[in-house]
């Protein structure tokens, strides 16, 4: 259980926190792995309060520049940023240990939920239970789009640009590269042309908030291992494609280039590059690919996937093992007789593409970043970029709203009962601060009811 940060006086606020040691932080990632529900916006929100608010490891401006760094990279920002802070308080293992432990408590625990859904989902319970959770995951969306977008959104001009990264995406079905490019460039002149507006956290006094000295302060040196080197980024980078070529050539080599498990391999790497702004912002091209494309779930199986994702720890990308799951074991890929191995195999395979991309970026560009949290033309256009993500994950969530509101299209029949969970479930949320978790299992005994009694 998070504890709340204790009353600062004059004396702890003056006062550095001691060293702390590699196996201390361990137990601290460790815990975060099992505990880290909510989606990213949750999961960002507990790192900031234990590491910067209650412990002290890094400062809030620090903190923040490297919360922008990894919002900008494809991938799962908060996965992301565990591994940065990590890597900056003990290197290369540092960084590793703190990213593997966040996912890796996810990977087993949705192997299991997802072989539970797909051996016994058609069984009524089972289909009931999900007729509640799906219309309750929409309505997360929609907290979580808020609850980044007040974070982000600290004055006029970022809020243009998140509206104009949602009418991109929406109405002008613009590549998110292409809005994230966008958005950069305009961080980029705009930082120069008016820096009040886009300093880091936009601007608002609470990126100037203190909560006393830290470790990693906003004045502390950058350590030896955080310094950008050529060499450096040559060697991770070249481990780094040994770690993906290794299993990809093996598949290739084993099964061929258009076996479902190297397909799989294939597309996740795609997904792991080419798509930016977290979670929020990967689902739709994992939807579209794995849904429409490859044909390894249906468009319902896919948002519940989303729904178990969201009731188990971890990032909410996690969602690919489950994708991996249910294409490995629908396709058979070990024949009729090993279903479970093959869904098991192919989850961890995909989890494995698409996190490694995610610890390169992180070590290799950690240290360039590193060297510019005080140089305003490098952190005005990642400010810009988090604005523009808020736009593409509102986005997001009339995405699965339209799936959950109108399962057959708008030709079809509107579902009033899953109107009347989603809205309660936001009601919950936005009013009475419900914990997320909470709130599913209370939708998920609403929809067994609504749809076995009534």
């Amino acid at each position: 259980m998070i504890n709340q940060a204790p009353a600062a006086t004059s004396e702890t606020l003056a006062a550095v926190p001691a060293e702390v040691s590699f196996w201390e932080a361990f137990r601290f990632w460790l815990k975060l792995g099992f505990i880290s529900f909510g989606g990213p916006a949750g999961q960002i929100s507990i790192m900031h309060q234990e590491l910067v608010e209650r412990r002290r490891w890094i400062s809030e401006r620090r903190f923040l520049h490297a919360l922008n760094y990894c919002m900008v990279l494809p991938g799962p920002e908060a996965q992301q940023l565990a591994t940065y802070i990590g890597w900056l308080m003990h290197r290369t293992w540092g960084g590793i240990v703190a990213g593997g432990l966040f996912v890796l408590p996810s990977l087993f625990t949705l192997i299991g939920l997802s072989w539970i859904y797909i051996a016994f989902g058609e069984m009524p319970l089972v289909a009931g239970l999900f007729y509640g959770i799906k219309p309750a995951v929409t309505a997360i969306v929609v907290q979580a789009a808020h609850r980044i977008g007040s974070r982000a959104l600290k004055n006029n001009v970022l809020w243009a640009i998140a509206a104009a990264s949602f009418v991109a995406i929406f109405a002008l079905n613009l590549p998110f590269p292409a809005i994230v490019a966008a958005a950069a460039t305009i961080g980029y002149f705009g930082g120069r042309i008016a820096p009040a507006k886009f300093k880091t956290g936009g601007g608002h006094d609470k990126a100037d908030q203190s909560f006393g000295r830290a470790l990693i302060d906003d004045d502390t040196p950058t350590a030896a291992h955080a310094l950008f080197s050529w060499t450096h980024l040559w060697q991770v980078a070249g481990v780094g494609g040994l770690l993906w070529l290794m299993p990809m050539g093996t598949l290739v080599a084993a099964y061929g280039w258009e076996h479902t498990l190297t397909q799989m391999g294939w597309f996740f790497t795609k997904a792991a590059l080419l798509t930016f702004g977290g979670a929020y912002a990967v689902l739709p091209y994992v939807y579209q690919g794995a849904v429409g494309h490859y044909h390894w779930l249906t468009p319902t199986q896919m948002i519940d996937g989303l729904a178990l994702g969201e009731t188990t720890p971890g990032p909410l990308i996690m969602v690919v093992t489950f994708v991996g799951f249910v294409g490995g074991y629908v396709k058979a890929v070990f024949g009729p007789d090993s279903l479970f191995l093959a869904g098991a195999v192919a989850a961890m395979l995909v989890t494995w593409f698409t996190f490694l991309p995610s610890f390169i970026f992180i070590l290799t560009g950690g240290p360039f970043i590193e060297t510019t949290h005080n140089d305003l033309k490098f952190t005005a256009p990642l400010t810009a970029i988090t604005a523009a993500v808020v736009g593409v994950i509102l986005n997001l969530a009339l995405f699965f709203g339209y799936h959950v509101l109108w399962p057959k299209g708008f030709a079809g029949a509107f579902e009033w009962g899953s109107a009347v969970i989603a809205l309660g479930a936001a009601i919950a949320l936005f009013r009475f601060k419900t914990n997320v978790i909470q709130i599913i299992g209370l939708c998920a005994v609403i929809g067994f009811v609504m749809k076995t009694l009534l």
